[in-house]
């Protein structure tokens, strides 16, 4: 039985055992557990891989620190890391990413630890990051780095039992190369992210679809027919402009790479400089991992009723500051819609304090394609267990034969066949005799 220890208004706290956690709702588990249910019958790679790790118990004896979007789809990576040995516990990556009753239903039902809650400040956003390395992690799970960077900057004492680490995004990705190329890397990384299984799906698939999903559902907007702009031109917003297109949105590319602007001219977008979008704009997204990509001088330029939304892993893309100084007054619209009134009269509405629309505002990516994204976490934490002597203190990639047998066993669990080269053929792209 669950001890409830003590009823505040923000939340539900308690233990089992030696088992603490904190989450908004203890009573939110049973429609979480419904939801996670639904999520797990489209994740079939991630269940064969789990159905493994209960034969192999890689994990036995180990703890596993996550700090994720607390999601239907993390749940079932949680469990399946518990199922295989591991000891785990996860609070959120982002403040306004968690949904409260898939956190609640993982306490109770699967009696795994969760510390997050959808709304925290960031004082209880790093308690939680605390909380989960409390338990000495050997294998560190991230989603941004926030993990990462607070052990080696607040909690070095726990580098000595640390194996490895995972990390899921790009911008995770990005601080860690950063503290590597330092020389401050002070244990192995696995760049999930960087996987083609990952990157290239989950990215571009996910991305687009639950981003498109956030701004509909926080603003009830007609996309077909708008001014469509998109800020970056990555794997993340080629996503959300395929998608926004396909809605039947006039999509501007605005970014700062040559060939990137080339490929999306190529692709079939109009490119432009953001002042200059900024002018005919009606919905923004950022997706570029910068900060300040949406700043004062285009928030002048922009049109009465222009809608700011970023679906990059921090809310630093748009100067959120800056826009409150601009502005002589602000008020809820709808529950993830802040009307910002200009100075000058005109008003903008900003999506969810800035933070990652398609997550807080929606519920982030479908299971169908986290399937892969997380088959990869699962089996990167396996390869860092198997090779523990063998790694050194630096960032490395998804190993391609982890890659490809994701992408096999995707393409089964959807009931497609396709084509495997003969003995013949194999012999010749391994040779270099052959010629004209």
């Amino acid at each position: 039985m669950y001890v409830v220890t003590k009823d505040i208004p923000h939340g539900s706290v308690g233990r089992k055992g030696d088992m603490h956690y904190d989450v908004k709702n203890i009573h939110l588990a049973k429609k979480g557990a419904l939801r996670i249910e639904w999520a797990k019958e489209y994740m079939p790679v991630l269940g064969l891989i789990e159905e493994r790790f209960k034969k192999e118990k890689p994990f036995k004896d180990l703890r596993i620190s996550g700090c994720l979007h607390v999601t239907t789809e993390t749940a079932v990576l949680a469990t399946a890391l518990k199922n295989g040995g591991a000891e785990v516990l996860l609070c959120a990556s982002n403040p306004l990413s968690t949904q409260d009753d898939v956190a609640a239903s993982l306490v109770k039902h699967h009696k795994i630890g969760v510390f997050a809650k959808k709304g925290v400040n960031r004082v209880e956003y790093y308690k939680h990051i605390n909380k989960v390395l409390d338990q000495k992690p050997n294998i560190t799970v991230d989603d941004g780095a926030d993990l990462v960077s607070t052990i080696h900057s607040k909690r070095r004492g726990l580098l000595k039992d640390i194996i490895g680490g995972t990390e899921e995004t790009t911008t995770g990705i990005i601080r860690l190369r950063n503290l590597e190329k330092s020389g401050k890397l002070m244990y192995p990384i696995i760049a999930v992210n960087d996987a083609d299984t990952k990157h290239l799906f989950d990215n571009r698939y996910g991305t687009g679809q639950s981003t498109l999903d956030g701004i509909i559902r926080a603003t009830n907007r007609l996309i077909a027919g708008s001014q469509f702009i998109v800020s970056g031109y990555g794997w993340c917003g080629r996503g959300v402009a395929m998608r926004a297109h396909g809605m039947g949105a006039n999509v501007t590319v605005c970014e700062v790479d040559p060939l990137k602007s080339l490929e999306a001219v190529m692709d079939g977008y109009k490119v432009a400089p953001l002042k200059e979008a900024a002018r005919y704009g009606d919905i923004f997204v950022t997706a570029t991992g910068d900060i300040n990509v949406l700043d004062g001088d285009h928030f002048k330029l922009m049109k009465d009723g222009a809608i700011l939304a970023n679906t990059g892993h921090f809310n630093v893309e748009i100067n959120i500051k800056l826009l409150k100084k601009m502005s002589k007054r602000r008020r809820k619209m709808r529950e993830f819609v802040e009307e910002y009134t200009l100075k000058n009269g005109k008003r903008i509405n900003l999506l969810a304090d800035g933070r990652l629309v398609n997550l807080a505002a929606a519920e982030g990516h479908p299971a169908h394609v986290m399937d892969m994204s997380f088959a990869n976490q699962a089996l990167a934490c396996r390869f860092l267990v198997k090779n523990r002597k063998k790694i050194s203190k630096r960032v490395y990639p998804v190993f391609q034969e982890i890659d490809r047998e994701i992408a096999r066993l995707k393409l089964k669990s959807m009931g497609i066949k396709a084509d495997s080269l003969t003995a013949k053929q194999r012999k010749y792209l391994a040779s270099w005799e052959a010629g004209t």
